[in-house]
């Protein structure tokens, strides 16, 4: 197998993780504050991913990777969490998946400024049918919702994803997939810690299973598991093409949505989902 189509694989396996993040967040911001969580989530990364660079890993960033570390860090383990934990206090899980749309669309744009990668005509064409039939689906197959500071925050939150993933996938080129959110995350946790703490509930002991279930799932597999593969995706396929990968995250989201929160899932996604395929498949063939 190639390291084109190899690349194809890791990053689906990274987005099928990354899509039970907005159910997840949603289920913890019932009895944690966005800030607790995203403090919380990067502590209990952090400390997984010290312990597996200890064990497995000899490699140490240089000054220059050190900034583009730094860069990861402010885009996937502080911004994206916080400002969809935010989010997602005021809309719900399947309304903040209508900007999931627009993250492949994100992540192209910052891999051309950051690593100068320059995909074809054709490739944005389909990029852009895909996010819009994505968001067509969104904006028209459900109930009415006007423009509230939760969309503002979303935009927010895509806006420093796409950064952290183009950054990511540059830098997973030179240290390694996982190692790039492993350093994130280390060189991340002082402050983390020092944020978790600082908004620690005062009666964890209230605080429902569900809640702690979405923590650990957004700490262990969105934080950190998910990236394993998807910016070892990234470096093999190419930033922009595998990026294209994401706009199936909202359907599997929205299925995630419907076996964890109970929300409905209708025929007219079943299809949506099929011309999304179709675009994805064509953007990949066009890259």
């Amino acid at each position: 197998m190639d390291k084109t189509n190899l690349g194809w694989i890791n990053g689906l396996m990274g987005v099928v993780i990354f899509a039970g993040s907005m159910p997840a967040t949603r289920m913890a911001v019932m009895d944690f504050t966005p800030e607790f969580l995203t403090g919380a989530r990067a502590v209990i990364a952090g400390i997984l991913g010290l312990i597996c660079l200890i064990i497995f890993s000899n490699i140490k960033p240089n000054l220059q990777q050190i900034g583009s570390l730094i860069i990861v860090a402010i885009g996937v383990v502080i911004g994206f969490p916080l400002f969809t934990a935010l989010a997602l206090q005021t809309i719900s899980s399947a309304h903040a998946l209508i900007f999931i749309a627009l993250l492949p669309l994100s992540t192209a744009i910052f891999s051309v400024v950051r690593t100068g990668e320059k995909p074809s005509l054709k490739f944005w064409l389909f990029a852009l049918l895909g996010s819009s039939f994505v968001m067509s689906f969104m904006l028209f197959n459900g109930q009415r919702h006007r423009p509230s500071i939760g969309d503002l925050y979303i935009i927010l939150s895509i806006i420093f994803c796409g950064l952290g993933y183009a950054e990511g996938g540059k830098l997973s080129k030179e240290l390694g997939g996982w190692q790039v959110i492993c350093w994130a995350l280390v060189i991340a946790l002082p402050f983390m810690l020092l944020f978790s703490l600082y908004y620690y509930p005062v009666n964890f002991d209230q605080v429902k299973t569900a809640s702690l279930l979405g923590l650990l799932y957004v700490a262990i597999f969105s934080m950190l598991i998910g990236f394993f593969f998807w910016y070892k995706g990234l470096a093999l396929g190419g930033i922009a093409k595998v990026g294209q990968i994401q706009l199936l995250q909202p359907f599997i989201g929205l299925s995630l949505s419907a076996l964890l929160l109970g929300e409905h899932v209708s025929t007219a996604m079943i299809c949506v989902s099929i011309a999304v395929v179709i675009c994805v498949a064509m953007a990949k063939k066009f890259a």
